[in-house]
């Protein structure tokens, strides 16, 4: 059975839910280091600020690293897989378009996971957006630009 069969089939029966919260991860095709380029980066947050202006959902933490993104996420309306396809078309076009990127921008695919209620949603924020600090990228979470919480 090939690996995106399996994948498929783990997507059978997910439920999403408006008013839960997710902790969602999309990675960047290959793993190149795209979002390496600050503005490619911010093309990623354009669509994170989209969904949101649109009310599809609310973000409360992100964090575009140079592979991939965290996002926490209160999903207002619609379901998950509309979500992702939202913000990865989206930003895929606006990357092309910007011509910062080779023909695909996301590998398929993301991983979520909902939080429970009682989670502490600060302490995921919080490790969220400490990613770069934890990869060496910068030295205090301040320095890094590609990131945001609700709690600042």
């Amino acid at each position: 059975m090939s690996a995106s069969k399996r994948a498929c089939d783990l997507r059978l029966g997910r439920y999403s839910g408006d008013g839960q919260i997710y902790l969602l991860t999309s990675v960047v095709h290959g793993r190149q280091p795209l979002f390496s380029n600050w503005l490619a980066g911010r093309l990623v947050v354009d669509e994170f600020r989209r969904v949101q202006q649109e009310g599809i959902a609310d973000s409360l933490a992100w964090v575009v690293m140079p592979d991939h993104f965290h996002w926490l996420v209160r999903l207002r309306q619609g379901n998950l897989g509309m979500l992702m396809r939202r913000v990865k078309s989206g930003s895929a076009l606006a990357i092309m378009r910007s011509g910062h990127t080779p023909l695909r921008v996301w590998q398929k695919g993301y991983h979520d996971r909902a939080v429970r209620r009682e989670e502490d949603l600060q302490a995921i924020a919080r490790y969220i957006v400490a990613n770069p600090l934890r990869a060496g990228l910068v030295k205090r979470v301040g320095d890094y630009p590609l990131w945001d919480a609700v709690w600042l």
